[in-house]
């Protein structure tokens, strides 16, 4: 057998071992190629044989989780990438990093082993579309485990769950100016997203750790729903019947007496709001149309496309922004733009669903910049974000220590 049959042959068997088809006669021609390698004699001297296939088995493991850790595709990736060939490629890679670095893997003790496997298993991973809806009768559906169809009917309007995630509210025509008390509640939890359209025909997108409430059934005056955290808004136009996105933002630290609020009246445009209880402003950014915001105080202001309106509590500021920055969210993207470390990492805590401490204070006005996959496992991320030299991660957990 030539050597790069030889080689082939390897590598089928690695296959049947990662399939969990390996036979014992499989095993045993991997107990050879195993002990070609000279350092792995040294590091295996002493050793009973079940000592030796238990190293060798966790050796390989830990060679598979290591390259699948950085090749598994992302979920916008083409399923063809998971065929047959595209294991063969991984393991074709394996086999390789093993013939490189034998003359240093094999003397790793036992629990640098665990700790790495310790440290695969509790890889923190990027959010997903998760979400929760409450009925009006106060039934409780995880949307994450629903199937897909029909999930409920109530007040003659049907509630069903797309392939692709969305909910999808459904109301007979003759229906459509019923007036209705029931109202349902969609809230994502961290690490969460979803996407839901309403009766009316709009679209929502909820972001992480955001909640929207809205009637079953909206009526003949106005459409009006709820929010809390962030929402993308393409409403279905409809000049009869305004859409208002009423929001109610408590500040962490000020408690009711910080209370702010306001009313976004449109009657068909795309916009978001941003109107997290842990974000110091509400923000609403104007996409195409025209909306009117009105604040708790103070005198309402009309936006048009481009523009953001910032509340603070007290007065309502317009600014000229790139809109790409405060949708990125929705279209899988982080955006660090014109943000502080503080404002990046709020985003990421609630995305990956990990808590924050900063070591130094000061480090959270530091700036950032640039785009990053929100799909990108939280070590690439990192990363990426230390390149301004400015600080430093470390993951403890779910924890992220920033120094």
């Amino acid at each position: 057998m030539s050597e790069e049959e030889y080689k082939q042959h390897i590598l089928s068997i690695m296959e049947r071992y990662a399939k969990g088809q390996a036979s014992e006669a499989d095993m045993l021609e991997l107990d050879e190629w195993y002990e070609k390698f000279p350092p792995y004699q040294q590091y295996a001297a002493g050793m009973s044989a079940a000592e030796k296939r238990q190293s060798q088995d966790r050796i390989l493991r830990n060679i598979n989780q290591q390259i699948y850790k950085e090749s598994i595709p992302s979920a916008h990736r083409s399923e063809r990438t998971k065929g047959p060939l595209y294991l063969r490629n991984v393991l074709a890679a394996a086999l390789i990093l093993f013939a490189l670095s034998a003359g240093t893997f094999y003397y790793l003790r036992e629990s640098r082993l665990q700790k790495t496997e310790q440290l695969a298993q509790d890889l923190i991973t990027p959010g997903s579309n998760k979400a929760f809806l409450t009925l009006a009768d106060g039934n409780r559906i995880s949307l994450t485990d629903a199937a897909d169809g029909n999930i409920a009917i109530q007040a003659g309007v049907k509630i069903s769950k797309a392939a692709d995630g969305q909910l999808i509210y459904e109301v007979k025509e003759s229906d459509q100016q019923s007036t209705s008390d029931a109202y349902n509640t969609i809230e994502t939890p961290h690490g969460g997203q979803y996407q839901v359209r309403l009766p009316d025909g709009s679209t929502v997108w909820l972001n992480a750790a955001s909640c929207l409430k809205y009637p079953v059934s909206f009526g003949k005056r106005e459409r009006r729903v709820q929010l809390t955290g962030e929402g993308y808004f393409e409403v279905a136009k409809d000049h009869t019947r305004p859409f208002i996105v009423a929001t109610e933002h408590f500040p962490a630290t000020g408690g009711n007496k910080g209370k702010k609020g306001q009313e976004i009246k449109v009657l068909g445009t795309h916009f978001n709001v941003n109107a997290y209880n842990d974000e110091k402003d509400l923000k609403t950014t104007l996409l195409e149309g025209s909306v009117q915001v009105t604040p708790l105080k103070g005198s309402s202001v009309v936006l048009k496309p481009g523009q953001q309106a910032v509340n603070d509590g007290d007065i309502v500021q317009i600014t000229n922004i790139n809109t790409t920055y405060a949708t990125a969210w929705k279209d899988g993207y982080f955006r660090f733009n014109e943000k502080t470390l503080e404002m990046g990492m709020k985003e990421v805590a609630r995305w990956y669903n990990v808590n924050i401490r900063y070591k130094n204070p000061s480090l959270r006005k530091e700036l950032l910049g640039g785009t990053i996959s929100k799909y990108s496992n939280i070590e690439q991320l990192l990363k990426k974000m230390e390149l301004t030299g400015a600080f430093h991660f470390t993951v403890k957990g779910r924890e992220i220590v920033v120094e």
